[in-house]
């Protein structure tokens, strides 16, 4: 079960069916762009620094929050990569 404050983060999500580990990509998405100071603490305590390091950098440019990618690019030291182009 997931704290009330990283739940409220997961608002379009069905949280009975959330996994702490099956979905921490998502997790660790939708807290880094809407969560509170509680649900980002929790983030770094339960998953860890370079974890959730390694999972920003995956996060496309265009997911971002404006001010969220400001502030996780100077804590974190990561450059969000762009949009991969589609190959037809």
């Amino acid at each position: 079960m997931l704290p009330k404050d990283v739940e409220m983060a997961l608002w379009s999500y069905d949280k009975t069916k959330i996994d702490s580990q099956k979905h921490k990509r998502t997790i660790i998405y939708h807290v880094l762009n809407w969560g509170n100071k509680k649900a980002t603490d929790w983030l770094f305590i339960y998953y860890g620094k370079q974890e959730i390091t390694r999972i920003a950098r995956q996060i496309p440019l265009g997911q971002w929050d404006k001010k969220s990618l400001a502030l996780w690019s100077l804590v974190l030291g990561i450059k969000p990569r762009k949009r991969q182009e589609r190959v037809a």
